[in-house]
């Protein structure tokens, strides 16, 4: 027969080895220093609204500054690229946590059939706003 105490140490050892796995995936997706690679390191997180006209695609960035991203419309997809450095912080600070990826990214877009003319892109609050027009049909 299990005791209670028996149940709690199994319970307990189960937590800590989900939250080793948890970390572990951390580490393998979010490391320190995944600026300086040339392959991107994440896909930033996208809103995508549209109607028959226009579509609007939401891409959040969090302290991606305008210079360090690059959009551009490839083969029937919508192509953001860019860089997110790690906050420079002061040299008696050590790391605590890092949740917030950083890094070269990379996020490609699949649009619907068609031709598309885009506005300048908009970059505020953290989010990069991309306003795409869908363009009349050839002949019309």
């Amino acid at each position: 027969m299990t005791t209670r105490t028996e149940l709690d140490r199994w319970m307990w050892m189960q937590a800590c080895e989900l939250l080793g796995q948890a970390e572990r995936l951390q580490r393998q997706f979010f490391r320190p220093g995944a600026a300086d690679r040339a392959q991107p390191a994440w896909e930033p997180p996208i809103d995508v609204f549209d109607d028959e006209r226009e579509t609007l695609v939401v891409v959040a960035m969090p302290g991606v500054v305008a210079e360090r991203v690059q959009v551009v419309l490839e083969d029937g997809a919508l192509v953001v690229r860019g860089v997110r450095p790690l906050p420079a912080a002061g040299a008696q600070l050590r790391l605590r946590r890092l949740e917030i990826p950083h890094g070269a990214f990379e996020r490609h877009i699949a649009l619907a059939p068609g031709r598309y003319e885009m506005d300048p892109p908009e970059l505020a609050d953290g989010c990069l706003q991309l306003r795409l027009r869908r363009a009349a049909p050839e002949g019309r």
